[in-house]
C-alpha cells in the first residue's frame, strides 16, 4: 500500500474510532511503528488529526484529552517492562522510602520489585500497593483520596495533605507529556496537584516516560523540567532531546 493510501486509511479510522493506537495501526498496515509516527506527523501537520500519547485523535481534541487506564496499559506495553527494569538501577538502598504515582510505567516499576528489600513505598493507586504488598519485605504506605476512574489514583485534597507531609528518597512519577518548553504535563487539575505534590516530596525525582510522551503537552502542568533529576526513557528518544535534557542537569537513562 502505498503512503497516500495508507494516510487516507488512517484518517478515516481516527475519524471513526476517536482515537487509534501506533502500534495497533503498524499491526494493520504491516508497517513499523516508526513509519507510523511518521504518517502521523504528516498528517498532522496537514491538520487531519493531533498527536497525542501512543497514538491519534481527531485534530478537533483538546490538551485535556485522557485515555482510560485499561487503554493506556496497552501502549508501548515492551517499552514501559524496559523502561521499569532501568528504573530498579535508582531506587535507594535498604530502609530507603520512595513513591510510585499511579501511572502504567510506575506500575509496571511496582512489578519489579521483587528484588528490592526493607524499602517504605508510598503510593496513590490501590492497584500498585496491592502489587507491592505481595513483596513481604516491602512497606505499603496507602495515599488516600478521591479516586479517579480515568487513572486509578487518589487524588484531591486528602492525598495532597498526605505528600505534603511525607520525604521520600526517590519520587518516580510518570507524565502524560513532557516538554521543554512547557514541563511535565497530565490532563486533569486534581492529578496535576497530586504529580505536583509528589514532586516536593522526593530529595530525587526520577519520571518514567517512553519516548513518545516527549513534545507533548497536556492541559496542566505539574512541574518544570527543572524540578526533575532524572528521566528514564526508551531509546526512541532523539539525540537532540537527549542533549537538551542533560544541558538541563537532568539524568537520561535510556532502557
Amino acid at each position: 500500500m502505498y503512503a497516500t493510501e495508507r494516510h487516507a486509511e488512517i484518517a478515516r479510522e481516527v475519524a471513526a474510532r476517536r482515537r487509534i493506537s501506533v502500534r495497533e495501526t503498524a499491526e494493520r498496515f504491516g508497517v513499523t511503528t516508526e513509519t507510523v509516527r511518521r504518517d502521523l506527523d504528516q498528517l498532522e501537520r496537514e491538520g487531519v488529526l493531533r498527536r497525542v500519547h501512543g497514538g491519534a485523535v481527531p485534530a478537533g481534541a483538546t490538551t485535556s484529552f485522557e485515555p482510560r487506564f485499561t487503554e493506556r496499559e496497552l501502549v508501548a506495553s515492551g517499552e514501559k517492562d524496559a523502561i521499569a527494569l532501568a528504573a530498579l538501577q535508582l531506587l535507594p538502598g535498604a530502609g530507603g522510602s520512595i513513591i510510585l504515582d499511579a501511572g502504567t510505567t510506575t506500575r509496571a516499576l511496582a512489578a519489579r520489585l521483587g528484588a528490592a528489600s526493607r524499602l517504605t513505598v508510598a503510593t496513590n493507586a490501590p492497584a500498585t500497593a496491592a502489587i507491592v504488598l505481595e513483596n513481604g519485605s516491602l512497606q505499603v504506605q496507602m495515599i488516600g483520596g478521591r479516586l479517579r476512574a480515568e487513572s486509578q489514583a487518589a487524588v484531591g485534597p486528602q492525598a495532597v495533605a498526605a505528600l505534603d507531609a511525607l520525604r521520600v528518597d526517590v519520587a518516580f512519577l510518570g507524565t502524560n507529556g513532557l516538554s521543554l518548553d512547557y514541563g511535565l504535563s497530565t490532563p486533569d487539575p486534581d492529578e496535576a496537584f497530586a504529580k505536583a505534590a509528589m514532586v516536593r516530596a522526593g530529595r530525587r525525582v526520577v519520571v518514567l516516560a517512553d519516548s513518545s510522551k516527549l513534545g507533548e503537552e497536556s492541559l496542566n502542568r505539574f512541574a518544570e523540567l527543572s524540578a526533575i533529576d532524572a528521566l528514564v526513557t526508551d531509546d526512541g528518544i532523539s539525540h537532540e532531546d537527549v542533549a537538551a535534557l542533560e544541558a538541563l542537569d537532568i539524568d537520561v537513562v535510556i532502557a
